[in-house]
């Protein structure tokens, strides 16, 4: 039987930066700083990992494997000196066979390379590339008979399920290497077992439990043994779900047959001061902050997220974009890397029910348009989706700056498009004049937006908030029309918001924070729930709240100010200084309310059984300390 020994502690790093040699643990990253702070000065290079370890007990045709969760963006891997295995592409997980070249004393030595060059995507983008080995890595021992491990780096085991009115047949296929005979076994959601037969032979299973999104996310489990001379060599599973989906150009997504409009978020996968090395529990909040605004998919931008990120999508009902970083810049010597990349995506994460939609590019239009190796790059990836997935749609996300007749837009079964219509330009109306005209020239086309938002950061406030200030304000005042625009054209397939979190980028200078995009609605560390975050929640979840916004902007100069509070639980009363102030207004999620500064005020926003409250001062241009307190947009004191 196969053995998995995780080995993320005791690596040594050697950085090639500036020579240095120290003791590190796993996941980690050599950027998690300087990719950080702005400038794009990160160090983008090659770096080298040792691990020292015995020869572990083998029996007589064991094979040792080393499996790389992800190392970025290219790797070469080593054992005492012997080239064992080489990687292109710094998201998906590639494995190293080991036996060969054992000792009783072994070196493994990895050489991770984040350098610029013209063939592994990605090499233009608006986020930090971190170099290093940043996710976990496993020592795999199995026998002679074993499941394939030399394929695309994958769980052998392909699992394609299919609804027939109340019923589920699902084949489940799996590959292995050696002799035996490879018998399934498939489970409920329970672990009670509901079906056995032969490798490859469709199963047809009575009245099954549908994976309905966020209102039943169920799971069935289908494992596969190799049995030779009545014994068990080896043993994989996944788990998988029963659902159908469909989109319409009229209709928007479709859930089982049942509308089921998709609105959520955009999400990259690093943090601040960590970079992209995450742990579990780092992806546990992730995945519970956007369930508790409501969302009901996330777009993983712009590359293949961690395994365990897709698994927390399935076990939470979120529908999923899955897309490879083909992304800002076509080179003409990245082909093969794009289709290794996008190979890689589908056959490791082919078995997620959470999975709708593989995206073959981002963006790829910014430095060229129409070009004739760039379409053939993307004729070729969408054939290559359908050949390998022909259930799932394939989408691509287009430049704002491409018109409607762009070629590029019409080559894959569904197209969205990263708009920041009042943000990089002028007027919100324009939204809807953009899409208006879309879907008057192509009525059969479904289209949603892929990208779109408003930069914020937690220190910067004003009382007359306009685009390019980067106030919360500001942010709050996009977001309002956006989702207003979104329920006038219910047609749209789909809507992802960027970004659930602020992110690194380092070439970014912006300033009081460079190195960073602060479109989130998080920060990055995810500490502080930008205003704009409840406001998601007030039109999306039905877990009930109330929120004041501008609670951060302290100091208010003037005779009055606006107090704007969100809330899905029913009327708002709010009290300043214990007296009640008249309110308004129109949807029963944006209540706005003005009140008569005083020196101190203390608000309280109460909605049923739920209240929120703050302090704000009013400051005067007598005071000795006003220039301080309001300038630079109101930079208040503290967050």
């Amino acid at each position: 039987m196969r053995r998995i020994i995780n080995i993320d502690s005791g690596w040594q790093f050697i950085n090639s930066a500036d020579g240095s040699r120290s003791a590190v643990d796993l996941p980690h990253t050599w950027n998690a700083e300087d990719g950080q702070d702005g400038g794009n000065d990160y160090y983008r290079g090659e770096c080298t990992y040792e691990y020292v370890f015995d020869r572990p007990a083998l029996c007589d045709g064991d094979e040792l494997y080393a499996e790389f969760k992800g190392v970025n963006a290219s790797a070469k891997v080593y054992l005492n000196d012997c080239l064992a295995a080489t990687h292109d592409g710094g998201y998906s997980t590639f494995r190293a066979r080991l036996t060969p070249y054992l000792r009783e004393r072994n070196v493994l030595k990895v050489l991770a390379d984040n350098s610029v060059n013209d063939r592994v995507y990605p090499q233009r983008a608006d986020f930090t590339f971190y170099g290093g080995i940043y996710r976990d890595v496993n020592f795999i021992i199995v026998g002679k008979n074993h499941f394939d491990l030399d394929f695309f780096g994958c769980n052998p085991i392909k699992i394609v399920p299919k609804t027939d009115g109340r019923d589920g047949i699902v084949t489940v296929t799996a590959y292995n290497v050696g002799e035996g005979q490879v018998d399934i076994t498939i489970y409920d959601g329970e672990g009670r077992i509901v079906a056995t037969a032969p490798n490859g032979e469709e199963i047809r299973l009575k009245n099954v439990r549908l994976w309905d999104g966020l209102r039943d996310p169920y799971l069935y489990r289908a494992t596969a043994k190799i049995v030779a001379c009545d014994e068990v060599c080896d043993e994989i599973s996944s788990s998988f779900g029963f659902r159908s989906f469909s989109v319409d150009p009229q209709k928007g997504f479709m859930l089982n047959g049942r509308s089921y409009p998709l609105r959520g978020v955009c999400r990259h996968q690093d943090r601040l001061g960590k970079g992209n090395a995450l742990s579990r529990a780092d992806h546990e909040q992730d995945v519970k902050m956007i369930l508790d605004i409501g969302a009901n998919t996330v777009r993983l931008a712009h590359y293949q997220h961690d395994d365990y990120f897709y698994d927390l999508c399935d076990r939470a009902g979120l529908v999923v974009w899955a897309e490879i970083p083909y992304i800002s810049r076509h080179m003409n010597g990245g082909d093969s890397n794009a289709v290794s990349q996008m190979s890689e995506l589908i056959y490791q994460q082919y078995n997620h029910p959470s999975i709708v939609a593989w995206g073959i590019s981002n963006e790829i239009t910014m430095m060229k348009t129409d070009k004739k190796d760039m379409l053939n790059t993307h004729r070729q990836l969408n054939e290559l989706c359908h050949r390998l997935d022909p259930d799932r749609l394939t989408v691509l996300a287009c430049f704002a700056s491409c018109l409607h007749t762009n070629r590029t837009a019409h080559i894959t079964d569904v197209v969205s498009w990263n708009l920041y219509l009042g943000w990089y330009a002028p007027g919100l109306f324009l939204n809807d004049v953009w899409l208006k005209l879309f879907h008057f020239l192509y009525p059969k086309r479904c289209i949603g937006y892929s990208e779109y938002g408003a930069e914020a950061m937690t220190n910067l406030h004003a009382k007359r908030p306009k685009r390019f200030d980067n106030t919360e304000e500001y942010q709050t005042i996009y977001h309002e029309y956006m989702l207003r625009f979104f329920d006038r054209h219910p047609y749209l397939w789909a809507t992802h918001l960027w970004n659930m979190f602020d992110f690194g980028a380092d070439g970014r200078n912006q300033g009081g924070d460079p190195g960073k995009n602060h479109k989130g609605l998080v920060t990055f560390d995810r500490q502080i729930k930008k205003d704009a975050y409840y406001l998601y929640k007030a039109f999306w979840s039905s877990d009930k709240f109330v929120h004041i916004c501008g609670k951060r902007y302290k100091n208010r100069e003037g005779k009055t100010a606006k107090i704007k509070v969100y809330s899905n639980a029913g009327e708002v009363l709010l009290t300043n200084n214990g007296r009640q102030v008249k309110g308004k207004t129109k949807d029963g999620r944006i209540f706005l309310f003005r009140i008569k500064l005083q020196k101190v005020n203390k608000i309280q926003a109460r909605a049923g059984d739920f209240s929120d409250e703050c302090q704000f001062v009013r400051v005067r241009k007598a005071d000795p300390e006003y220039r301080l307190k309001v300038a630079s947009n109101n930079i208040s004191w503290e967050k």
